[in-house]
């Protein structure tokens, strides 16, 4: 008898009706699954064509909001603090308390991929190439919801990123963060 993941991750869906490959769909649903309830991730979504130009997607991705904002590009940060100073400053005198920071978290976009497969420049380029900035929302997109995609409620978001699930072979997912370009890096 299968698990309750493996008929998850094997289950027919509108998914199939593409051009990936059937692995590529099914690690797109474990990806999914991973980060909707191992990391309580919503509004979570498998991507088969780009919504800038319709074709099909190098390989199935997956988008989603995260708990809690992922990336806090560094000048930001530096504002965020700033303000944070002066609203504890402006609390009474008598108040104990520290930095209050809060950022709301954006939505991401995801690539599947497995340990074992050998990632080129030139097929990172492609991916980042058929993504917008910011993915879409779940639901119905119209042409100017399109163009809204393509730019960040952030500012500071400037540049594309996804995030690299990695998957090995004993289904440990791990993590990491890629930028379409060069990124100033982070201050200790």
């Amino acid at each position: 008898m299968a698990s309750p993941l493996r008929t998850f991750v094997s289950a027919p869906t509108a998914v199939t009706a593409t051009t990936h490959l059937p692995n590529e769909q099914s690690l797109a649903r474990q990806i999914l699954h991973n980060l909707q309830h191992q990391h309580y991730w919503t509004e979570l979504q498998i991507h088969t064509h780009s919504s800038l130009t319709h074709a099909p997607l190098p390989r199935p991705l997956v988008s989603g909001l995260p708990p809690q904002r992922l990336y806090v590009h560094p000048d930001e940060q530096v504002e965020l603090l700033k303000k944070a100073d002066r609203e504890r400053k402006a609390r009474a005198a008598g108040e104990a308390g520290g930095l209050q920071v809060k950022v709301e978290p954006e939505r991401e976009w995801i690539l599947p991929t497995r340990l074992k497969e050998k990632w080129t420049l030139r097929r990172l380029a492609g991916v980042f190439d058929a993504l917008t900035m910011v993915p879409p929302a779940p639901g119905p997109s119209t042409p100017e919801s399109m163009r809204e995609e393509d730019r960040s409620a952030n500012p500071w978001r400037t540049t594309k990123r996804v995030l690299l699930a990695t998957v090995d072979t004993d289904s440990t997912v791990v993590y990491y963060i890629l930028h379409d370009g060069v990124v100033k890096p982070r201050q200790n």
